[in-house]
């Protein structure tokens, strides 16, 4: 992983944030580095019977049951596939430990706030909650996004509901 700054004036260097950058598809997006716990291989994951299809099951990390979110699935995005460069990223949201499913991590970014543009109006009003603007750093795009909302208050209840379940043994 590579840690990239981009150049910006010296009153920015209050304001700027750093994001980690992953990819999915052909397009690159950014969480606060702050919410990641960890970065690991795609293990083997345990599928829970009519969860949502995005949710992809649930994993054991050092006796935590942590649910693993498909981003490919959560975007609608075309082909979801799993290859080499897939990597799952603990994050730890509000006291809750969830991880995502992507394509790959491509590296650290410090992006000040004069570089992250507002999301275009195409947009639809569902992104819009979770989507905190584009950061544009020379020709790079990356869509940022504000992960904490990327769950509704019920889909993290029903997360929280399939950690919790299988958190307790499991009988025949």
């Amino acid at each position: 992983m590579t840690v990239a700054t981009a150049a910006k004036p010296a009153s920015a260097d209050a304001i700027a944030q750093e994001y980690l950058v992953f990819r999915l598809g052909e397009e690159e997006y950014g969480i606060d580095i702050l919410k990641v716990q960890e970065i690991r291989g795609c293990d083997r994951l345990t599928r829970i019977p009519n969860s949502p299809e995005f949710i992809s099951g649930v994993t054991n990390l050092r006796g935590v049951i942590v649910p693993i979110v498909d981003l490919r699935v959560r975007f609608n995005l075309p082909n979801p596939s799993h290859d080499d460069s897939t990597v799952v990223i603990v994050l730890n949201l509000n006291e809750r430990v969830v991880g995502i499913v992507v394509d790959g991590v491509a590296d650290v970014l410090s992006v000040a706030a004069e570089q992250i543009k507002p999301t275009p109006d195409v947009a639809s009003v569902l992104s819009g909650r979770y989507l905190l603007g584009l950061g544009v750093l020379d020709t790079r795009m990356i869509i940022l996004v504000n992960i904490e909302m990327l769950l509704s208050r019920e889909e993290m209840a029903l997360v929280d509901a399939v950690a919790d379940a299988w958190a307790e043994p499991q009988k025949c």
